[in-house]
């Protein structure tokens, strides 16, 4: 350590030696080395010594490193006036290592520049030694070309500001040496001619400012770097004959007084990358042609061959010559067409629909002609004929490495029936072996294997399963189907796992079945699943749409199923996103399910629905759907329209009921009551003229008394009241009838009574419908009434009419008003005389004297003594009626 610091001392002191005298503008700072370059991944020191200057020590010095101070803990203390920093070099990076002073003093402050110094740092690596030198000498028209190429490794790293350069050197031995630098991994060098047979030295030199380094060093025979073109001319031969074999020529490409040559052949059947090497003991004589054996008949073979020196260890293989395709001969089949069935449920009852399919054995030994197959019963025995089916085939397909699937024939199977089937290729060459399947009948197909399992795992399809429990299995077959395509392989009856060797497509569906098969021929039930290599984002979305109208709170949503070969992956769920603005709601529903019902929508709001089906490798939205749900429920208006009927139809019946209850007050206000005859106790009676008592008739009382009136000889009538009924000529009838109830008139003199109809009184006694109305005819006219042209005494005189009672019978108020004022005009009244016909009519008297108790009654005439009637006097008597303003018209009468 001493030794070193000392050394490190004298060689400062000789650098100071060496130094210029400084004048006053001189720095007081110097740091060793200079311009260094150092080797990266190592640790590098410098020092910085204090010159000319006794104002600072290296107590005041520090250590920049591309402007980022050195930890303190770098610095080593040489003396009062020399310190050294140590690092390690990492970055590749150029970079400024800086000795600087603090400002310790007005003249450090004002002479900053004299009191820093720096060096660049330039880095890089120790060139490495190259590895596996090699040259090459390849053939240049029909000699050794005289530019050899040298190829080599290089070691280490290096770094774009240290670069390493790389010569390589070239000796012929007793000739001279040949040198070229590159800082490449190859170089050439250029020789007057090349020294066959003659010993050389090759080696490379690597260096650069940190070092230099040599290869190790290549001693041998020129012939040692030769490499010749590859054999000309390969011509391959096919001999019927020989049908495993091809015979191989070629010429050699050069001289062989100049280079003794041997060969290395391969071959590979067409489209396959597995090349199969002669042995090159069998190649190492130098030879021009070569037979290979043991090929497969009607197979096209790649065949090539290269070449080298044939002295051990030296030279280097030639490339492989062009590619000669040829086929060998045709050859008999060997082995088996792999027969196999398509079996589906007949349309028919109790049978099976079977399709029989075979593969080409896997040795056609040339193109498959035909195929020869026998379907036998077995209950039977019967031995048939063997039906022969041509099979179409190119010859390119034939030789085509892919087993070809073939569709022999299908036939309808009853399932109570079991067959034998047998089939047989058939070439140029002649026939294969035979290939046999029994198919069972329905009610005895053997049990099928157990715990199928079908997973995708690193591109592959493999299967798991247990063999059945019931007996031994002798074979497996596992079959896989999508679509109309269909592929199966067969395993050994030992396998319970194996893979799947058929090119299987992503994103498709495949049904996987495994069929175990007995005794060689008998097939069993299959265990099949489903599943996908790799499932992806379906390729469509599912179409939605509304199941009827929407209703208001609810809409009922059915879609379609995507189809199976658009799936690309098994549905998982389906999400429903049903929109309103600005809610969104999310429904997740299993992916068995075809439809769904939104409940709890709103009333008259339109909605955006759409479905997104989702599988493993994805999700994919359909086409959106929109509605507008209803204002009002279904049903709720046909509710409401009910409501309002039933409510009017109980307004109705309550209208109807009440107008039934008060019918009475309605007919009295409504309708004026007009009294009717045929109800009333009078019978038929004239003033003068007695009439003939009616028959009693059925429902109408008997007994009717007829009355005789005297009367009276004062006028009823005041002349003040006659002048103000003024007569019109031929505009009224001469006549004028009374409604009065059996009223009578209290006139000035007597009137004869007459009746108004035609027949008179006979009239009455015949005709039961028709009521009698008694009549005044006046004379002199009365109130606006044309008295007829001969005058007439003023009678009374019963009508015949159907007409209803006046207001004055069937309200005995208005008649006590009306009988009050004719009381109180009329003070003479006449007098009425009183025969009594029957006793039931004294009652009906009574009952209209009741309903007449307020009018005034004139006393009779021929009964003075008795003014009133009682219930044991047989006459009737008449109040006093009011003269009727109604006149006559077509047999009734109108109010005037």
């Amino acid at each position: 350590m001493l030794s070193a610091r000392v050394s490190q001392l004298l060689v400062l002191a000789c650098l100071a030696s060496f130094l210029p005298a400084r004048g006053e503008n001189d720095s007081h700072l110097v740091i060793t080395p200079q311009d260094p370059v150092l080797d990266i991944e190592t640790n590098f020191t410098a020092t910085c010594m204090i010159i000319n200057t006794a104002e600072v020590t290296v107590d005041d010095l520090y250590w920049t490193l591309s402007g980022t101070t050195v930890p303190k803990e770098q610095y080593t203390k040489i003396n009062r006036s020399t310190l050294n920093v140590t690092f390690r070099v990492t970055s590749e990076e150029r970079e400024w290592l800086m000795c600087r002073c603090k400002k310790v003093s007005v003249s450090v402050i004002l002479n900053e520049g004299k009191f820093m110094h720096g060096i660049f740092l330039t880095k890089g690596y120790l060139p490495g030694k190259p590895e596996n030198l090699s040259c090459v000498a390849p053939q240049e028209g029909d000699q050794i070309s005289p530019t050899v190429t040298c190829y080599w490794e290089p070691v280490g790293r290096q770094s774009k500001d240290v670069p390493t350069t790389y010569t390589l050197f070239f000796k012929i031995i007793n000739y001279g040496t040949f040198n070229v630098s590159t800082q490449e991994s190859s170089s050439q060098v250029f020789l007057n001619i090349f020294p066959m047979f003659m010993e050389v030295e090759v080696w490379v030199v690597a260096h650069n400012k940190l070092g230099t380094i040599e290869s190790e060093h290549l001693n041998k025979e020129a012939s040692y770097f030769v490499k010749t073109n590859p054999p000309a001319d390969i011509k391959v031969i096919s001999e019927r004959s020989f049908p495993t074999s091809l015979l191989i020529n070629w010429t050699r490409p050069i001289r062989k007084e100049y280079v003794i040559l041997t060969y290395e052949i391969r071959f590979c059947p067409n489209g396959s990358q597995n090349w199969t090497y002669v042995p090159r003991v069998d190649t190492a004589k130098d030879i021009l042609s070569f037979r290979l054996q043991y090929l497969q008949p009607y197979t096209v073979y790649i065949t090539q061959v290269r070449c080298k020196t044939a002295r051990k260890g030296y030279g280097h293989w030639s490339e492989w010559s062009t590619s000669v395709s040829k086929r060998t001969p045709e050859a008999r089949p060997k082995g088996k067409p792999d027969l196999w069935k398509i079996m589906a449920d007949s349309n028919s009852i109790n049978g099976r629909q079977v399709q029989f399919i075979c593969k080409d054995p896997v040795f056609t030994n040339g193109r498959i002609i035909r195929y020869e197959i026998e379907i036998q019963d077995q209950k039977d025995k019967v031995k048939n004929e063997w039906e022969r089916i041509p099979v179409n085939r190119s010859e390119v397909d034939s030789s085509s490495n892919q087993r070809k699937v073939t569709v022999l024939k299908e036939i309808h199977l009853p399932d109570k029936k079991s067959i034998h089937v047998s089939i047989i290729a058939v070439n140029s060459e002649g026939k294969s072996d035979a290939a046999s399947l029994i198919i069972p009948e329905k009610a005895h197909e053997l049990d099928p294997v157990e715990e199928l399992r079908v997973w995708p795992d690193g591109g592959q399809m493999w299967l798991e399963w247990k063999p059945p429990s019931s007996r031994a299995v002798s074979e497996y077959v596992v079959e896989w189907v999508t679509g109309d395509k269909i592929d199966w392989q067969r395993e050994d009856r030992s396998t319970t796992r194996t893979a799947i060797k058929g090119n299987l497509e992503k994103f498709i569906c495949y049904s996987v079945s495994v069929y175990p098969v007995y005794s060689g021929k008998v097939i069993g039930k299959p265990a099949s699943k489903e599943v996908y290599q790799e499932e992806g984002a379906p390729l469509e979305g599912p179409i939605i749409s509304l199941n009827g109208k929407p209703g208001r709170n609810e809409a009922e949503l059915v879609w379609t199923e995507i189809p199976k070969y658009r799936r690309q992956g098994f549905i998982t769920n389906y999400t429903i996103y049903c929109t309103s603005e600005p809610d969104t709601r999310v429904i997740t529903v299993p992916a068995n399910t075809t439809s769904y019902t939104l409940r709890s929508l709103s009333g008259n709001t339109n909605y955006a629905i759409s479905i997104k089906a989702s599988t493993k490798g994805g999700s994919v939205t359909g086409i959106n759907h929109s509605f507008t749900t209803l204002k009002y429920a279904q049903g709720e208006i046909e509710l409401i329209v009910v409501g309002v009927s039933l409510g009017f139809l109980f307004v109705v019946v309550m209208t109807m009921l009440l107008c039934i209850y008060k019918k009475d007050v309605i007919k009295r206000n409504l309708w004026p009551q007009i009294p009717n005859p045929g109800e009333s106790t009078i019978g038929n009676w004239s003033p003068d003229y007695p009439l003939k008592a009616e028959t009693p008739k059925e429902n109408c009382v008997s007994g009717i008394s007829v009355l005789d009136v005297d009367v009276c000889d004062g006028k009823c009538v005041f002349e003040e009241d006659k002048a103000s009924l003024p007569l019109k000529k031929d505009k009224y009838l001469s006549e004028e009838h009374s409604s009065g109830i059996g009223g009578s008139s209290c006139m000035s003199s007597p009137r004869q009574s007459v009746s108004d109809s035609d027949e008179g009184g006979d009239m009455a006694d015949t005709t039961a419908s028709t009521v009698q109305y008694s009549s005044v005819v006046a004379s002199n006219g009365y109130k606006g009434q044309t008295p007829s042209s001969q005058p007439q005494q003023s009678i009374f005189s019963r009508s015949e009419s159907t007409q209803p009672l006046l207001d004055s019978e069937e309200n005995p108020d208005m008649l006590v008003q009306e009988g009050s004022r004719q009381s109180h005009r009329f003070p003479q009244q006449p007098c009425f005389t009183h025969s009594t016909n029957s006793a039931d009519f004294n009652q009906m008297e009574m009952e209209q004297q009741e309903m007449l108790e307020p009018l005034d009654f004139c006393p009779l005439e021929e009964d003075s003594e008795q003014t009133t009637p009682t219930d044991d006097q047989s006459a009737d008597w008449l109040p006093a009626a009011p003269v009727s303003s109604y006149m006559p018209q077509l047999g009734g009468y109108r109010p005037q």
